[in-house]
């Protein structure tokens, strides 16, 4: 985990920040980091105290429970779970099956690169889909355009990316050269916290391995081509790398199926959202309705009809996975409405 044996790391090492400096602290105890994601523990670190606490210790009334990246309020005494500090930043996902929960996948991530192919494989919906749950997650996007050394040309696959966001940063890689961690080093600064996004066989392990330095354990299962994205473990853990970063290696952030996410579809098509919020009707279906504001643009030219069906696909499917969920109902606190409190746990994915 930790590149530097012979010297104690700080809070600041492990990610701490102003944002949780300035939360309550409970009484007699100390924060760690949640590091690893087990079916019943946690493996936790931080300046007082590194090993094994029982998540069970986690368990309110509530449906929350950490997850990886977390920070907890730990008692110094029994090294249970005393609280959850304030997230900057959550993936989530429904949960498998019909129970209508939500698994938090991952918290605290700054920034996360969306790693996809510059071959047949590159999927403009895709990737607007990562960049629509990066926006309701509350992380900074990073696409990384990997195999460009098998692409005679990597800009036609820049340019369409930037069609969705010209801000965006786009890197072309050759993930197996081994030199990731040079093309990415922008983002790898001390205690910040990366996480990686992106389909099987996009050379995501590569990556990981290029930016450790070695292999891994936990990436060795991740085949190049293996459409299934095979896993030797299926909990979720955080490596520390050379340049001080700490790097997510989340098997359930391969995948994320968009909940809860409306602000974040707005965001990611904003051009489509303003037009929809001009229609006559609510529920306009952008079709042949009456004062609909979609349609003349759809006809002049100003907005591509490929554009508009991917958002309300989007749109349709965060409808559906949201419906039936609890979590996704409660009403979204700004930064400065939220509290410490042991009410907000969050349920982990086994």
């Amino acid at each position: 985990m930790d590149h530097e044996p012979s010297r104690v790391l700080t809070l600041a090492d492990y990610g701490w920040s102003a944002h949780f400096e300035a939360a309550t602290h409970p009484t007699d105890t100390f924060p760690v980091r949640v590091m690893a994601v087990h079916r019943d523990a946690l493996d936790v670190a931080g300046p007082d105290f590194i090993g094994r606490i029982n998540q069970q210790s986690a368990r309110t009334t509530s449906e929350e429970w950490p997850t990886t990246g977390d920070w907890l309020a730990v008692h110094r005494i029994s090294k249970s779970i005393a609280a959850i500090y304030p997230r900057v930043s959550l993936f989530k996902r429904r949960s498998a099956g019909s129970t209508g929960r939500v698994q938090l996948i991952a918290a605290n991530v700054d920034t996360v690169f969306f790693v996809t192919s510059a071959n047949q494989d590159f999927n403009v919906a895709r990737i607007e889909r990562y960049l629509a749950l990066a926006q309701e997650a509350g992380v900074t996007p990073v696409i990384v355009l990997t195999k460009a050394d098998l692409s005679p040309d990597v800009a036609p696959y820049a340019d369409q990316i930037r069609k969705i966001r010209d801000d965006l940063a786009v890197v072309a890689i050759d993930a197996r050269a081994g030199t990731a961690a040079g093309h990415l080093a922008p983002w790898l600064h001390p205690g910040k916290t990366i996480a990686l996004m992106g389909s099987s066989g996009v050379g995501k392990s590569t990556i990981v391995n290029s930016l450790m330095g070695e292999v891994i354990q936990q990436t060795q299962g991740i085949r190049e081509g293996d459409a299934r994205g095979r896993h030797t473990t299926s909990g979720r853990s955080m490596h520390r790398l050379s340049s001080g970063a700490w790097l997510m290696d989340t098997p359930g952030m391969r995948e994320l199926q968009i909940v809860d996410a409306t602000s974040g579809i707005d965001a990611v098509f904003d051009d489509v959202a303003l037009l929809c919020q001009q229609c006559r009707f609510s529920d306009c279906s952008h079709s042949n309705e009456p004062g609909c504001a979609v349609a003349p643009a759809l006809a002049n030219g100003t907005l591509d009809p490929l554009r508009l069906q991917r958002f309300l696909k989007l749109q349709t499917e965060d409808r559906a996975n949201s419906a039936h969920v609890p979590y996704a109902k409660k009403r979204r606190l700004t930064k400065s409405q939220r509290r410490f409190s042991t009410d907000k746990l969050v349920q982990s994915d086994d």
